[in-house]
């Protein structure tokens, strides 16, 4: 029988999350030899390594990308059980791991936590903000417990739950000649100067599938954060699909201006997703977080 203590496993699971044993002592309160003589024992009881030692850290070798979920369930039941066992079972402790796409990171972070963080003031939540594509990775990496992401997104070892719709808008400087128009149609968009998200952005992705009902754009400026973005229109550097709950206090401000595009309705509407791992336990944190949604 396999004596893998549970601290052994904690130092496993943070040194994966961390990249480095430094990183894992810091977060359990160890020192380094400590931190490095665990994950050494618990090696030798499995007789195999399950990280690849590199320069500055270190990385998941195949076997311990295969362990470290079972690691991470194995951490979970053990709190569960203390937990039930306590006298204070109806409480939840512990940390959550969220991820999110900028959109929802940025303008909708009160929408997806607030009531969690209301109804269990215990659990300490990692939020990461991210472009869709590195939080749907972290949750294939199980670096993430959840992901919540405005773009699409197909891997067989992901589970995709919809969580709410999203609408995007175009806008443009107050005084761009498109302003000034009731209504636009394609044609009037020849030669227009665009500003993107960077690739691997939802965004980034709803706004070609836009271009592609347009003319060829004169230029393209490419921007990795939704407020660098709404400065650079409003500094007159072109026009961008945006979403409409980041773009509110500027529009109200005269900043910025929405273009009146009807034709385009049906490519801005998006939903929103929460990304899950098929094989990641859900223990009581995750299934909470999900109830509260």
């Amino acid at each position: 029988m396999l004596n893998v203590s549970p601290r052994q496993l904690e130092v496993f699971v943070h040194a994966a999350a961390s990249g480095s044993l430094s990183g894992a002592a810091a977060r359990l309160h160890l020192t380094q030899p400590a931190a490095s003589m665990a994950l050494a024992e618990m090696e030798r009881l499995l007789d195999t390594r399950v990280f690849d030692r590199v320069r500055g850290g270190l990385r998941l070798n195949p076997r311990g990308r295969e362990l470290l979920p079972l690691a991470q369930e194995l951490l979970e039941r053990h709190a569960e059980f203390a937990r039930a066992a306590s006298d204070r079972g109806e409480l939840l402790a512990g940390e959550l791991r969220i991820g999110t796409s900028n959109t929802v990171g940025n303008y909708r972070v009160g929408e997806l936590l607030g009531a969690f963080v209301r109804e269990q003031p215990q659990v300490a939540i990692r939020l990461q903000v991210a472009n869709t594509e590195a939080i749907a990775q972290g949750v294939l990496d199980h670096a993430l417990d959840v992901g919540c992401v405005e773009g699409t997104v197909i891997h067989p070892e992901l589970q995709v739950q919809p969580w709410r719709d999203d609408a995007l808008v175009m806008c443009a400087p107050p005084g761009h000649p498109l302003a000034r128009r009731r209504s636009l149609q394609a044609e009037d968009f020849g030669d227009a100067r665009w500003v993107l998200r960077e690739p691997g952005s939802a965004t980034r992705a709803l706004g070609e599938q836009v271009l592609a009902q347009l003319p060829p754009p004169r230029s393209r400026l490419e921007l990795s954060q939704t407020e660098a973005i709404k400065q650079a229109v409003a500094a007159g550097l072109g026009i961008a699909v945006l979403p409409e709950v980041a773009v509110g206090e500027a529009v109200a401000a005269g900043r910025l201006v929405v273009l009146r595009t009807p034709f385009l309705r049906p490519y801005l509407r998006r939903k929103l997703s929460l990304l899950l791992h098929r094989r990641k336990y859900r223990g009581a944190l995750l299934e909470a977080f999900l109830q509260s949604l």
